[in-house]
């Protein structure tokens, strides 16, 4: 399999991209999210490498061995990661794709297909769904998501997860499919923080409570065929938040359930993630 890293300077940081798969073929660019790292597709990528698809695998901004940013508003999804994706796309000379996103990596996706359908020809979306029915998920998902409030305390959170050669944080995320390299990415100077800003920019109390402007992320309409994905394991979602996202998907919609998976679905299940994802790609190529 043809693997290269790019290192490609765009939207004011430096990126780090994986790029797998010939030149010509048909390009999906899949985004991850927290505590991960474009590593999170290394099961996954060689299955759709060898069925005749280009992968594009980023690290988002502050993850892996991209740039971490300054401040904590430079983690908006809408005004950060969005132009991110959208100049390293340019960059690499793709105009059109199939767009993934697993985790936090889905609200961007979300958002891209929702403000440039032209750029993509299908959405996939991991385990979280369409931000208005997260928001509007209910109580058990109000629930599940409490550790974002813990997220929200600069400092604490930090000194919390380190603690006791990073304890909490491996307990609190124990199904992921390789922690350690979670750990010693997360270790470098700056980088947990950064990770965390995901959440202080796009998960804040006032967010998770009020709904957000017209015309921001969690109110826009999708209009390219979408797929949804959620698995039976997946701990920090409901399936609710999944199936409700239909009804902010103006084209075709499909809703797929992976048994036998956690949260991280690309470690549990990549045979079977990778098989609905060329279906559904190629079924609106």
């Amino acid at each position: 399999m043809r693997e290269v890293t790019h290192k490609i300077d765009a939207n004011g940081l430096s990126h780090f991209v994986r790029d797998s798969g010939d030149d010509d073929a048909p390009v999906a660019i899949l985004l991850h999210g927290f505590p991960d790292s474009s590593a999170v597709w290394g099961k996954v990528t060689p299955l759709l490498v060898a069925a005749g698809f280009r992968v594009i695998a980023p690290d988002l901004r502050g993850f892996g061995h991209t740039d971490m940013a300054h401040k904590v508003s430079d983690y908006d999804i809408a005004t950060g990661s969005v132009p991110d994706i959208l100049a390293l796309m340019d960059a690499l000379e793709i105009s059109n794709a199939h767009i993934v996103g697993h985790d936090f990596g889905a609200p961007v996706a979300w958002t891209l297909a929702a403000q440039h359908p032209t750029r993509y020809k299908t959405l996939t979306a991991i385990s979280v769904g369409h931000m208005r029915a997260f928001l509007d998920a209910g109580a058990e998902q109000k629930w599940r998501s409490l550790y974002m409030v813990f997220h929200q305390l600069l400092g604490l959170c930090e000194a919390a997860y380190r603690f006791n050669n990073w304890a909490l944080l491996r307990k609190h995320w124990s199904a992921h499919g390789d922690i350690n390299e979670a750990i010693d990415l997360l270790g470098r100077p700056g980088r947990l923080t950064a990770g965390l800003n995901w959440y202080r920019a796009n998960a804040s109390l006032k967010r998770m409570i009020f709904t957000p402007p017209v015309g921001s992320l969690g109110e826009e309409i999708v209009s390219i065929p979408t797929l949804g994905i959620w698995s039976a394991g997946e701990k920090y979602l409901t399936e609710q938040q999944m199936i409700a996202s239909a009804k902010y998907v103006d084209a075709p919609w499909r809703y797929e359930k992976i048994e036998n998976a956690s949260h991280w679905i690309s470690y549990d299940a990549p045979e079977a993630l990778a098989q609905i994802m060329m279906q559904h790609w190629r079924l609106h190529a």
